[in-house]
């Protein structure tokens, strides 16, 4: 998996109905107040930025998919659920 750009990471994002913020507290990114009022991540706006060189590094972005449930492989399986599965088998 390669790094998203800007424009993948904020498609991504949009796709589960998540602010930028809701975003970045989810993957443990820094949130702060914002100039006019509420909560805002400095962080989470360069990384879906087309103008600036950061981006979110491969690992990450797969965890943020495996964690909204978009990535195109894999899923999470609660242990309670594998516990099951292993039971049943």
């Amino acid at each position: 998996m390669q790094p998203p750009s800007g424009c993948e990471l904020k498609a991504a994002r949009l796709a589960v109905g998540l602010s930028q913020v809701q975003a970045a507290e989810l993957m443990g990114y820094p949130v702060q107040a914002g100039s006019r009022g509420g909560i805002q991540s400095r962080t989470w706006q360069a990384l879906e930025s087309e103008t600036d060189p950061r981006n979110m590094p491969a690992p990450i972005f797969a965890m943020f998919l495996l964690l909204t449930q978009q990535h195109p492989e894999l899923a999470l399986v609660g242990k309670s659920s594998a516990a099951a599965h292993q039971l049943s088998t």
